[in-house]
């Protein structure tokens, strides 16, 4: 008989951290309620905890930077498209097709 994987949401895992941080229930209740080993919610809370800071970083200069890259490529991808067309219709007229 094997058991699959319970697969959680972001969401649900979130949800559960609060209630360990809250510190209403200990962990070992929670694992139970949850049905969840208590490993896996310390390893939850711990990268929780460790992930918190990066909440609060603003990142819109690396989306504009992103951003600036790609319409740049864009741009260098259709310089190429009118070249290549530019180089067959030549081709074209010169071998008379």
């Amino acid at each position: 008989m094997t058991t699959s994987r319970r697969k959680f949401s972001p969401e649900e895992k979130a949800r559960i951290v609060l209630e360990i941080l809250k510190e209403e229930k200990t962990v070992s209740q929670i694992a139970t309620e949850e049905g969840i080993h208590t490993n896996v919610l310390n390893r939850w809370k711990s990268e929780a905890v460790q992930n918190l800071s990066q909440l609060f970083v603003d990142d819109r200069k690396g989306i504009t930077k992103m951003k600036q890259e790609y319409e740049q490529q864009i741009d260098e991808l259709y310089g190429e498209v009118g070249r290549l067309t530019t180089q067959l219709s030549w081709l074209k007229k010169k071998s008379g097709l």
